[in-house]
């Protein structure tokens, strides 16, 4: 292999009263997407941390892990962890596997595609699901926003938290919302809870929603 020399592990630290936590990922500089921390990534990851009382013993999957910081915290934090992205990458897979080898954490790894419905997603029982960055190819957000509403129905109390970057997409995701079934019950700025050290090294305009389905209740 000659790929060593685009590999790198980073580090991630996250700082609580009561304790830390610290997480290596295996990033690969030469993959398109999935194996590099983005930022939406980092932000989703530190609102799972601060939320971690929220995730501790929870069921979470995550969709388009990648490099899988955000599940990995809640792995971390004591949730019940599935990490997933698209079937047809195996690289992706495979490094996802390693990384929770390198953290000592005990995560499950699957490939689930978008808008297909394979024999697995129809165990899948999420409390939480995961999303970061998941929003940046508009040509796939049908796909998404149909297996989001897929999960939700089969939990019906459960929740999809994503980070996404407020591109021109957004009337587009408003309207998918709607197409889908789902709503939004909660919309903040990324970095409003970014600690100030992670976010000088971050930027754009990064939002944090909070969506469930829309029969389900209403937001406070």
């Amino acid at each position: 292999m000659t790929t060593a020399s685009t590999t790198t592990i980073s580090q991630h630290d996250f700082y609580g009263s009561e304790g830390s936590v610290s997480l290596s990922v295996i990033e690969n500089m030469k993959e398109e997407y999935g194996l590099f921390v983005w930022p939406c990534s980092v932000i989703l990851a530190e609102y799972v941390w601060q939320q971690r009382s929220r995730f501790r013993g929870s069921t979470i999957l995550e969709l388009g892990a990648g490099t899988s910081l955000p599940g990995l915290v809640a792995a971390k934090v004591g949730a019940n962890v599935t990490l997933t992205d698209d079937s047809s990458k195996a690289e992706v897979l495979e490094n996802m596997t390693r990384v929770c080898e390198l953290n000592n954490l005990n995560c499950n790894v699957m490939g689930l595609t978008w808008g297909v419905w394979d024999a697995t997603i129809f165990d899948l029982r999420p409390n939480i699901i995961l999303g970061a960055d998941v929003l940046y190819d508009s040509s796939a957000f049908d796909d998404l926003f149909a297996t989001v509403s897929f999960l939700l129905q089969n939990s019906p109390d459960a929740v999809f938290i994503t980070t996404y970057h407020n591109r021109s997409g957004h009337h587009l995701i408003e309207f998918l919302m709607v197409k889908w079934g789902l709503k939004c019950v909660k919309l903040v700025d990324g970095f409003s809870f970014l600690p100030s050290r992670k976010a000088s090294l971050l930027s754009g305009n990064i939002q944090l929603v909070e969506i469930v389905l829309s029969c389900g209740k209403s937001a406070a």
